[in-house]
């Protein structure tokens, strides 16, 4: 094998799987921050950075919202849920032995009928 260099498209950066270069593949066909915010501005007619400006916006709102009141609402996507987690008696995956995990506080996504029906 002289002079014959072969790569694994597969697995090289910066390589699609079709082969093509400089391209980034995206898996299963997330979109990225960026091609959101692109499709946004074209399917609004808005700009970008009025797109960008929004999202920041509402990202700010949902935020204050779950702080202080414990959920934020989206129509038609669901709703952000502040959620008290009791202390519980865990185990160690590498030992095996049984320890206590504090409660603490966490933020759920509870997605909507309409989001459901839509989808599924």
């Amino acid at each position: 094998m002289t002079g014959r260099i072969i790569i694994n498209t597969l697995t090289a950066p910066g390589f699609c799987r079709n082969g093509t270069v400089g391209q980034q593949h995206n898996p299963m066909g997330k979109m990225t921050k960026a091609q959101l915010m692109s499709a946004l501005a074209e399917k609004t007619g808005l700009a970008k950075k009025d797109v960008n400006g929004l999202m920041d916006t509402l990202a700010e709102m949902a935020y204050t919202h779950v702080k202080k009141d414990g959920m934020f609402v989206l129509p038609g996507f669901g709703k952000l849920v502040k959620v008290h987690r009791p202390a519980r008696m865990g185990r160690n995956p590498a030992t095996g032995e049984s320890i206590q995990i504090k409660a603490k506080t966490v933020v759920k996504f509870r997605v909507a009928k309409a989001a459901k029906d839509a989808v599924l």
